[in-house]
């Protein structure tokens, strides 16, 4: 199993459209939510390329926002982790 771990801009929360449409497709085994933080998981990862959006709404201005994180890494291997950062739209 393949956990995606997506933490959330400061001041921004997943819409529940984007949850249900992660949830829908087939390769998605489920979706939580804790925190600020989204766990999208994967029964398993293939040499193909996927692309998985979500739509942030922005809740609080913040000033000076920071990029945030996504870990990709197997449930049973953590040691073999990927880190990638992404940034809001304009920031």
């Amino acid at each position: 199993m393949v956990i995606i771990e997506v933490s959330l801009l400061s001041g921004f929360v997943m819409t529940s459209r984007s949850r249900i449409l992660l949830e829908n497709r087939t390769m998605v085994k489920k979706t939580e939510m804790k925190a600020n933080v989204v766990y999208i998981y994967l029964e398993k990862l293939n040499d193909e390329s996927q692309t998985f959006i979500l739509q942030l709404e922005q809740v609080i201005q913040v000033k000076n926002l920071k990029p945030a994180s996504i870990k990709i890494y197997d449930y049973y291997q953590p040691g073999r982790l990927h880190i990638s950062c992404y940034s809001a739209v304009g920031s």
